[in-house]
C-alpha cells in the first residue's frame, strides 16, 4: 500500500527490482551466491554507505533488521512492529539462521529450500534500518523512519502529508528532486485538479471515468502497464451460509463480471477467473470460469437450502486501488446483482485500517479485496492469501492438499515442476470457490508533463528518485 511507497524512498533492502522490469539486482548487497542445494544465501554487502543519521551500514544492521522480526526473544521484537509480512509469509519456519561472516558479509541459512527466497529479500519488510535510529526511538521509530535510502525524513501531518528530503550522498546518485512530497488527497476529482493546477505533479488511481479528460490534456501523461493483481470478493467460510460450497457457487453465477469491467473499469481491466493474472507464470489457462447465469444461482440456492434466499452484509473497500478503482460502484452492482436471485446484500465500510482489521479478524460475511504483487511468482498470491495461518486468508479457508502443494512447490527449484504444483493448485481452489475473482487491473498513473525520467513498474516505485521535473 501506501506505507510500501514511501518506505521505498527512505529505505534500502539488499536487493531490489529494475527500474523497467520485474528482475532483481543488486542494492545493498553488491553480489551474492547461494549452495548448489539452495539452502545457503551469502550476501557481500556494499561498502561505505551510511544511514541518514550518520552511522554505517553494515552486516550487523542486516542482522538487527531481520532478527528483530524473527526472534521473539529480541530486545527490540516487541517495539513498534507486528511483523505481519514476516509472520504471514511464514519466515521463521523457512530461515535457520542468520550471520555475520565478517563486517560486509552476511550469510543466511534455510531450514528448507525456497525457491522464490531472493525475490521475498527485493520487498519492504526485508528494508534494513538503522539500530540506532530504533534504539533511540522505540515505539516512535515508524515516526521518525532513518534508513539508506535516496530520501531523508523529515516531516509527517497525519492525514495530509509526508516531506522527505534528497540524501545527497546517496550510493545509488544524487535524486533528481530536492524534496520529495506525499499528499493525502481521498478524492479522484481534486487529486486530478490538483495536477491540472500544477500543485502535485504525479497521481496514483484515477478514477475510471476521468480517462477521457486525462487523455484529452496536452499536459498531462497517462501512463499504464499490465498489472500483476487481483480484485476479488472473498466469502468467509466461518459464517453461515458460505460455508455451504452450492452459496458460494451461487454468488459466483450471480455476479455479471464483465458488465462490471466493461461498465465500471474503462478499459482499464480483464475478467478474472484465477487467483493471479496470466503474466504470472503457472497461470491455468485449462479453467472455465463461471459463468454469469442467474437461473443456475437461484438453483443452486436452492439446492442449499436456501430456495428464499438469505441476507448477508458485502464489506465494501472504501479507497480505490487498482484492482477496485471505484469500489462503492463495483459494490452496488455486485449488491444489485446479488438481489436479483434473492441475495440481500447489506453493504458495510470503515475507514482503511479498521477496515483491514476487521476483515482480518473475520467480521465480513462478503468482503471486497485485492492484492498486488509483492514479486512475480505464484506463490506470492497462493501461498500469501490461501494459506490457513495467513491474516490475509480473509475467506478463512483450509485445504490440507492445497497447503501441502503449495509448501512442496516452495521447496523446488525444478521451475517445470512448480508449474505443475500451482496449476494442479489452482484446480483445488477453482473447486473449492472461496472468491468470486472480479478483475485484473493494469497499473495506471497520471504524470505532468513537466516530470521527466519515472517508469512506471508493476510492482515498485523503488526508483521515483530517478524523476526530475523539467523547469
Amino acid at each position: 500500500g501506501e506505507s510500501f511507497l514511501v518506505c521505498e524512498s527512505i529505505y534500502d533492502a539488499l536487493v531490489q527490482y529494475k527500474r523497467d522490469s520485474t528482475e532483481v539486482e543488486p542494492a545493498l548487497a553488491e553480489s551474492w551466491e547461494t549452495s548448489e542445494d539452495g539452502l545457503v544465501w551469502t550476501f557481500h554487502l556494499r561498502r561505505g554507505v551510511k544511514f541518514h543519521d550518520g552511522t554505517d551500514f553494515n552486516a550487523d544492521a542486516v542482522l538487527f533488521s531481520y532478527n528483530r522480526q524473527g526472534d521473539k526473544n529480541h530486545l527490540f521484537h516487541n517495539v513498534g512492529k507486528t511483523w505481519v509480512y514476516w509472520n504471514d509469509l511464514g519466515m521463521n519456519d523457512i530461515i535457520g539462521s542468520i550471520e555475520a561472516v565478517d563486517e560486509f558479509t552476511v550469510r543466511i541459512t534455510l531450514k528448507r529450500p525456497y525457491a522464490p527466497f531472493i525475490n521475498v529479500m527485493a520487498i519492504p519488510p526485508f528494508n534494513i534500518v538503522s539500530p540506532t535510529a530504533v534504539k533511540k526511538w522505540r515505539e516512535e521509530f515508524t515516526s521518525h523512519p532513518v534508513g539508506t535510502g535516496p530520501f531523508k525524513f523529515v516531516s509527517w501531518a497525519r492525514n495530509d502529508r509526508i516531506v522527505l528530503e534528497a540524501n545527497e550522498n546517496y550510493w545509488g546518485g544524487k535524486p533528481g528532486v530536492q524534496r520529495l512530497i506525499f499528499r493525502t488527497i481521498p478524492e479522484s476529482s481534486v487529486r486530478l485538479l490538483e495536477l491540472q493546477k500544477g500543485n502535485i505533479h504525479i497521481m496514483e488511481f484515477p478514477n475510471p471515468d476521468e480517462l477521457g479528460i486525462i487523455r484529452n490534456d496536452k499536459n498531462l501523461t497517462l501512463l499504464e502497464v499490465a498489472g500483476i493483481n487481483i480484485g476479488y470478493v472473498a466469502m468467509n467460510f466461518d459464517r453461515k451460509p458460505f460455508d455451504n460450497r452450492k452459496v458460494r457457487l451461487a454468488v459466483n453465477h450471480a455476479i455479471n463480471k464483465q458488465s462490471i469491467v466493461d461498465n465500471l473499469y474503462m478499459g482499464l481491466g480483464i475478467v478474472a477467473k484465477n487467483p493471479f493474472p496470466r503474466q504470472v507464470w503457472g497461470y491455468d489457462d485449462s479453467i472455465e470460469d463461471f459463468a454469469y447465469n442467474p437461473k443456475l444461482a437461484k438453483q443452486l440456492l436452492k439446492e442449499a437450502g436456501y430456495p428464499d434466499g438469505f441476507s448477508a452484509t458485502l464489506w465494501q473497500m472504501p479507497n480505490p486501488r487498482p484492482y477496485f478503482p471505484d469500489p462503492t460502484s463495483i459494490a452496488v452492482q455486485i449488491q444489485s446483482d446479488l438481489k436479483k436471485v434473492g441475495i440481500d446484500a447489506k453493504i458495510e465500510t470503515r475507514e482503511w485500517g479498521k477496515y483491514l482489521q476487521e476483515v482480518r479478524a473475520g467480521t465480513h460475511d462478503m468482503a471486497m479485496l485485492g492484492w498486488i504483487a509483492d514479486f512475480v511468482d505464484p506463490d506470492n498470491f497462493l501461498y500469501t492469501l490461501f494459506d490457513p495461518d495467513s491474516t490475509l486468508n480473509i475467506a478463512f479457508y483450509r485445504n490440507e492438499k492445497l497447503r501441502k502443494i503449495l509448501v512442496t512447490a516452495q521447496k523446488t527449484n525444478d521451475h517445470a515442476k512448480r508449474i505443475q504444483l500451482y496449476k494442479e493448485a489452482q484446480q483445488i481452489i477453482h473447486e473449492d470457490v472461496p472468491w468470486v475473482c472480479i478483475a485484473h487491473a493494469k497499473q495506471v498513473a497520471v504524470i505532468s508533463k513537466s516530470v521527466k525520467g519515472y517508469i512506471l513498474n508493476p510492482i515498485t516505485w523503488k526508483h521515483l528518485w530517478r524523476a526530475q521535473i523539467e523547469k
